[in-house]
């Protein structure tokens, strides 16, 4: 059975940790986050990649998923708002454009993962026949069903979808702000690589870990608590996993409190 959550003392303690890690306190900080944890071990309110996003402790594979799907589903009514007005964020538009000028495409199945409320869906529309989203979200993607833009839509993490996933292949798979909460991506791209079909495209974002802040790792979280990842990283497990790198060019992914936040728009082909 599982343990019950004391929810006022989560708050108090994560608001203490927060009220530290603000005041740059980050040792007391740190301290007060794994009370956080202790109080709910499945790490709802993110502490496990605030305190890596202060330098200590160890990186974490990826975001915890209980803090992913309530992330987004406190923020799905807002999200578009917050995420394309406020924060800039146009990737799916971009994507839409490097296919179009690189004469890739039309695609007969299309699987959007991290899906959202359905932002790549209604960019690529008129260039995918057939499109299936999934997101962790259950909120998001009862919005993105109101739009009626996918012929199927589910309620899943991408990894364990891309392990269980029994539908025919896919032609496009694309992967949006899906990689900011993963630091590694072997399941990932060999997920990817079981779900397309041969000559399949694999198209996503990710936000960029300068070499001289990576000090050899290939991944780390970020100040915003969002995963960077090395363009050598990405390459490299790429073609470790069966794909041809068609290009990786560097954008803007969104602004971060008045910051560009440099990455990549990557675009891969399986061979």
């Amino acid at each position: 059975m599982a343990k019950k959550i004391d929810e006022d003392a989560l708050a108090e303690a994560y608001d203490r940790a927060l009220a530290l890690e603000k005041a740059g306190d980050v040792d007391a900080a740190v301290k007060a986050y794994e009370e956080v944890l202790a109080i709910d071990p499945e790490d709802r309110g993110g502490a496990a990649v605030r305190i890596a996003s202060m330098g200590r402790g160890e990186t974490p594979t990826k975001a915890p998923d209980a803090y992913v799907e309530t992330l987004f589903d406190q923020h799905a009514e807002v999200f578009e708002d917050v995420l394309v007005e406020q924060l800039g964020y146009h990737v799916p538009m971009m994507v839409r454009q490097r296919l179009q000028e690189l004469n890739l495409g039309p695609f007969k199945r299309m699987l959007d993962l991290g899906c959202g409320t359905g932002l790549t869906a209604g960019a690529l529309g008129d260039l995918c026949e057939d499109m299936t989203g999934l997101d962790i979200s259950e909120k998001m993607v009862e919005i993105a069903h109101e739009k009626e833009l996918y012929e199927t839509l589910f309620v899943a993490e991408v990894e364990e979808f891309l392990d269980d996933n029994d539908e025919d292949p896919f032609d496009l798979i694309t992967a949006t702000d899906v990689l900011p909460y993963l630091g590694a991506l072997e399941p990932l791209f060999f997920g990817a690589a079981e779900n397309l079909n041969p000559g399949g495209l694999f198209i996503f974002s990710s936000e960029e870990l300068p070499e001289a802040e990576a000090k050899g790792q290939p991944y780390m979280v970020g100040p915003h608590q969002r995963f960077l990842h090395s363009a050598a990283y990405i390459s490299d497990r790429l073609a470790a996993t069966g794909f041809e790198l068609v290009e990786m060019r560097g954008i803007n992914v969104r602004m971060q409190e008045g910051h560009p936040s440099p990455g990549h728009l990557v675009i891969a082909r399986l061979g």
